[in-house]
């Protein structure tokens, strides 16, 4: 499966697909996940007469799901789940992802694919990731506040040693404490080898280049782990434009996930809950100044044209009706039918997709109570 990544996000908003399956549903990391493929199964029955319903005789409905129907009797699929699954598929288009966070069961077929549950892994106080450090071991972490995950990047060096093994550095050397900003690099930290902090430097760098891979057009912030010596080095190295201040200090390697998970979250709630309560703040100033708007309309028009900077919306709800882009038309429908779509789904993508923040919240905690609330540019 694919890291569902903010680039991974982009590609599927821009995909074309008629028509375009998104099924969500929870899933179990451990314990009883017999009911999983039971769940999928039903999803798939709910999804075929949907099928049926946009258009597709029952054999093309069946043919099209049929690489969702092989994961059914996937064992090995099935023991190694996050907390929810999102399956996206069209004719010419298939894609799973794990999730760290539960879903609701929902399937929605129309002429693209419906991301807002996704939202809340993109949203500023949903994830964020821990890079582990010590000269022996290299860990990726993908975090929220109940779920962690290790991710394996591409080109990281396991070790110091692997990455500087072709590099044929100088004379090594062993740092000694000097004064203010001196580094004293010693075994008394757990470090198996002396190395100078040139090589160190180097290692990092290397490390850094790894970890921007995988968090290419991510905004969610870093947590470092690591011994105190190697902090102020690995922000020399660093180029993300996400990682934090403050950092967990000591040998990260006997720590496990769940534990570094719970240290790096008592760093990144206060920076959360700051963010989201400016945002709060700049709404309520910005509906004074005409700046701001809570009608689905006006805000799905915003969006469309990228005048949205910040977006709030209600996680579980939906605003079904069409969006004609082309004549700036929409039309608003009680409930779901075919052709129709969710335009606070569609409100959001394009807030995501053209640089704005979205909030995704329960609906009591949406600024007035409303499905969709949004902060404009201009």
């Amino acid at each position: 499966m694919r890291i569902l990544s903010r680039e991974e996000l982009g590609t599927i908003v821009q995909t074309p697909g008629s028509p375009a399956v998104s099924m969500y549903m929870p899933t179990h990391r451990t314990g009883d996940t017999e009911q999983d493929p039971i769940r999928l199964k039903n999803l798939l029955a709910d999804t075929e007469g949907q099928l049926v319903d946009y258009g597709l005789r029952v054999p093309d409905a069946r043919q099209l799901l049929e690489p969702v129907h092989r994961l059914l009797p996937d064992w090995d699929f099935w023991q190694h789940q996050g907390d929810g699954l999102a399956v996206f598929l069209s004719p010419e288009f298939v894609r799973y992802y794990r999730a760290p966070c539960a879903f609701q069961e929902l399937v929605v077929v129309g002429g693209r694919f419906h991301v807002k549950p996704l939202l809340q892994l993109f949203s500023e106080d949903g994830v964020f990731y821990i890079v582990a450090v010590s000269q022996n071991q290299v860990r990726l972490l993908q975090c929220t506040r109940y779920y962690v995950r290790e991710i394996t990047p591409k080109n990281v060096p396991s070790t110091l040693a692997e990455a500087l093994h072709y590099d044929q550095p100088e004379k090594q050397q062993q740092f000694h404490t000097t004064g203010p900003g001196g580094l004293t690099i010693s075994h008394g930290h757990g470090v198996s080898k002396d190395y100078d902090k040139v090589s160190i430097l180097r290692y990092l760098q290397k490390v850094d280049r790894g970890v921007n891979e995988v968090l290419t057009g991510e905004r969610s912030p870093l947590v470092i782990a690591a011994v105190d010596y190697l902090h102020p080095i690995y922000r020399e190295a660093n180029t993300y434009s996400h990682l934090l201040d403050e950092g967990i200090t000591g040998n990260p390697d006997g720590l496990s996930e769940g534990t570094l998970k719970d240290r790096a979250w008592a760093i990144v709630q206060p920076y959360f809950e700051r963010e989201r309560t400016h945002a709060l703040q700049r709404y309520q100033q910005a509906m004074s100044e005409g700046l701001a708007s809570n009608d689905v309309k006006q805000v799905l028009l915003a969006a469309y044209d990228g005048r949205v900077s910040t977006l709030f919306v209600a996680t579980g709800v939906q605003v079904w009706g069409e969006f004609d882009s082309e004549h700036r038309k929409i039309r608003l429908y009680k409930q779901k039918r075919p052709g129709a779509e969710d335009l606070l789904d569609l409100a959001a993508a394009n807030t995501v997709m053209r640089g704005g923040t979205v909030y995704v919240v329960e609906p009591h905690q949406a600024p007035g109570d409303a499905s969709v609330a949004a902060l404009l540019r201009y």
